[in-house]
């Protein structure tokens, strides 16, 4: 294991396909977040935001180039090791909230634990300190047909959130959220990463959403076409790379 903490992204290329077919998704990116940070990864449709995501987070393996989440070389571990740091160190946001219609809400947020052999017990009490920690405690045992989308959205992050996760991944996550509700995860994700010390990505297509971040990377074509820090306002951020 490296003695690199965060997200460290080396050289990351990702090609689909073979041949006159192939698509080259990345090249060559490079990216790194430290613990306690948040970036924001913007850039028009196809230019590789999504598949960055899936290779940070070892759901697609790159075709060459190194992904390191807390020293771990994601390209060097085996699949079954990969899982295993997937469900310990690594959460996961999306706009569609993934969650399993046939469990409450603890019982999402309690399985990652419970699948890397956490007994259900414990499992449970940590799901429902994590539901809390979102302010919605008193949803434990609703199913997600019952919540509203503000509500299952809350429950996805518990989830992401639950153990000792270092990474956090979020994939357009307030997409299917009215403004008011998308600005209160937005702030339950910044407020993760300041006072937890986990490293957060967040892809979006919006620039008030990525103003909740502390750097701000522009992909295009696969490639990192620029980046900017600490910008607090929103209205500069749409003077990003066209």
């Amino acid at each position: 294991m490296e003695n690199e903490q965060g997200l460290v992204v080396r050289d990351l290329t990702r090609i689909h396909g073979d041949g006159a077919q192939a698509v080259q998704a990345l090249r060559g990116v490079q990216l790194t977040v430290r613990p306690g940070e948040l970036v924001a990864v913007m850039g028009p449709s196809g230019s590789g935001k999504s598949t960055l995501l899936t290779c940070a987070g070892g759901l697609d393996r790159p075709t060459s180039g190194q992904v390191l989440v807390d020293g771990n070389d994601l390209t060097t571990l085996s699949a079954t090791a990969v899982a295993a740091v997937r469900r310990r160190l690594i959460g996961y946001v999306f706009q569609d909230f993934n969650l399993i219609p046939a469990l409450t809400a603890a019982e999402n947020v309690a399985l990652p634990l419970e699948l890397d052999g956490v007994r259900t017990r414990v499992a449970r009490k940590q799901a429902r300190a994590a539901l809390a920690e979102v302010d919605i405690d008193d949803l434990t045992d609703r199913f997600p047909d019952d919540m509203s989308g503000g509500q299952r959205q809350r429950v996805a992050i518990a989830r992401a959130i639950v153990g000792e996760r270092r990474l956090l991944l979020a994939d357009e996550p307030t997409g299917a959220l009215d403004s008011t509700t998308g600005e209160a995860v937005l702030q339950l994700l910044r407020d993760r990463c300041d006072q937890h010390g986990i490293a957060g990505v967040l892809v979006t297509h919006d620039a008030r959403h990525a103003a909740w971040a502390d750097r701000i990377i522009y992909l295009r074509d696969g490639r990192i076409d620029g980046q900017t820090d600490a910008l607090p306002d929103a209205d500069v951020l749409l003077e990003a790379p066209q």
